[in-house]
């Protein structure tokens, strides 16, 4: 047993509202003990904000009251995320619109134009006196997240350091020259104070090492798979999901969807394979809108996804979520006899962790298990018809212990991760295989 197993996890106290102390003494961080000589009080700066001052926007586009609240309007820029706007991030008080970039025609709120206080998207209103071509100049304040880290120097000294602000993805400043990560420091946008739930220890440095099947049970779950794989043969996959699967909003899609980062790492656990992915992704859809799909349609369930000729089919369905444990048994048996017939394998992937509201989350720490029915109901049904499953929701469940808000990998501030998510969702695929890939290798030799 190491020490630290044997030691109290790193205490960290809130003395006010922007001060943290830690006490002295042996305390395990991760999987490290560490020893602290003398207690220490850090100052925690304030979240940041941005300011825009007269910021230029050629027109603004009649205000949407009763679309999503990222709809209603133009978004903006200082709330803007990847397709969306961070709800709660503007400070509705703030906000002042001029026809001029002089600051001195100010117009009013409500009669020339809109907008939504909580998502800070702004529309004209057509009673207004604001033309479709004419330009606006706006002032307001938002609040910017921030992930701060507290580390432990090789002197025995601890240092607070600032991480960069974000609207929607910031991350914890690195190590610098031996430093030890003690604990991260989340601040969202407009935080009022800090609370204990702000302050995540370093309680894990990886998600720990999981081999959710054993070499016998990979083999049998996906034996067609496995055969192309250590023999050298031709294997097919189909990835077949929804946004997060089509990532076309990722900076470089063709490196980074959870699809190309686990192919790629297989074809280096597997090198005499040869491995053909296709991608069939559709943004805000769920599997039933698929079956819903004409013959015809490049989204038809039955000529896209069983005709496909895939060897091997992955799905990833976050926006199947609102489905129950009898609806996953209902719809997905029925998908479980089809490929079966079509003579194709299965790899369930369970989803991402989305905004908390609509997961019934009022936090990010402590929230290791996925309190949503879809993802007991994949879990039961992968178990019982002999379906294999990645459980990347185990991964996003467990961040808070490496000092991350699982909300600072969503890009859009909702629901579509960033490459560092899409990389839990290929380590959750590659834990299928771990057993498999070191004797592939030897008998490749």
């Amino acid at each position: 047993m190491n020490k630290s197993d044997e030691l109290p996890v790193l205490p960290i106290e809130l003395l006010s509202d922007w001060v943290i102390r830690i006490p002295p003494g042996d305390w395990q961080v991760g999987r490290r003990a560490v020893h602290l000589s003398q207690g220490t009080s850090l100052q925690v700066p304030p979240p940041s904000v941005y300011t825009a001052v007269l910021e230029a926007y050629e027109t603004l586009p009649v205000f949407e009251p009763e679309a999503a609240g990222w709809l209603k309007g133009a978004h903006l820029r200082g709330v803007s995320t990847q397709e969306t706007t961070a709800r709660f991030s503007l400070d509705p008080k703030s906000v002042a619109v001029f026809a001029d970039p002089s600051g001195y025609n100010r117009l009013q709120a409500g009669v020339d134009y809109a907008f939504d206080p909580e998502w800070g998207t702004i529309g004209r209103l057509e009673s207004g006196c604001l033309r479709a071509d004419q330009p606006v100049y706006a002032c307001y304040r938002c609040g910017l997240g921030r992930l701060d880290g507290i580390f432990l120097r090789a002197d025995d000294r601890m240092i607070y350091r600032q991480g960069q602000p974000h609207i929607a993805a910031p991350q914890i400043p690195s190590p610098q020259g031996g430093e030890i990560l003690l604990a991260s420091v989340w601040l969202s946008p407009r935080l009022e104070r800090l609370t204990l739930a702000n302050l995540l220890p370093i309680l894990e440095e990886n998600y720990p090492h999981e081999q959710p099947y054993t070499a016998e049970e990979i083999r049998r779950l996906l034996p067609k798979t496995i055969d192309h794989l250590v023999n050298g043969g031709d294997l097919r996959i189909l990835a077949w999901g929804d946004s997060v699967t089509d990532g076309s909003y990722l900076p470089d899609p063709s490196t980074q969807r959870w699809q190309e980062q686990f192919v790629h790492r297989l074809r280096q656990s597997f090198p005499t394979a040869y491995i053909e992915l296709k991608t069939l992704g559709w943004g805000g859809r769920n599997t039933q809108n698929f079956l819903d799909e004409p013959p015809g349609s490049p989204y038809n369930y039955r000529e896209q996804v069983l005709g496909s000729g895939a060897d091997l089919v992955i799905s990833e369905f976050v926006n199947d979520a609102g489905l129950s444990p009898a609806g996953v048994e209902q719809q997905y048996g029925a998908f479980l006899d089809d490929f079966r017939q079509a003579g194709m394998e299965w790899i369930i992937l369970t989803p991402h962790y989305v905004r908390p509201d609509w997961m019934d989350l009022d936090r990010e720490k402590e929230i290791d298990d996925d309190p949503r029915p879809y993802v007991a109901g994949l879990r039961a049904f992968a178990a019982r018809h002999g379906v294999a499953l990645a459980d990347a929701s185990k991964r996003w469940g467990r961040l808070w212990r490496q000092g991350i808000p699982y909300t600072t990998l969503l890009s859009n501030a909702i629901n579509h991760p960033d490459p560092r998510g899409m990389k839990l969702f290929a380590d959750a695929l590659m834990a299928l295989f771990e057993g498999l890939s070191s004797d592939a290798q030897r008998d490749a030799g």
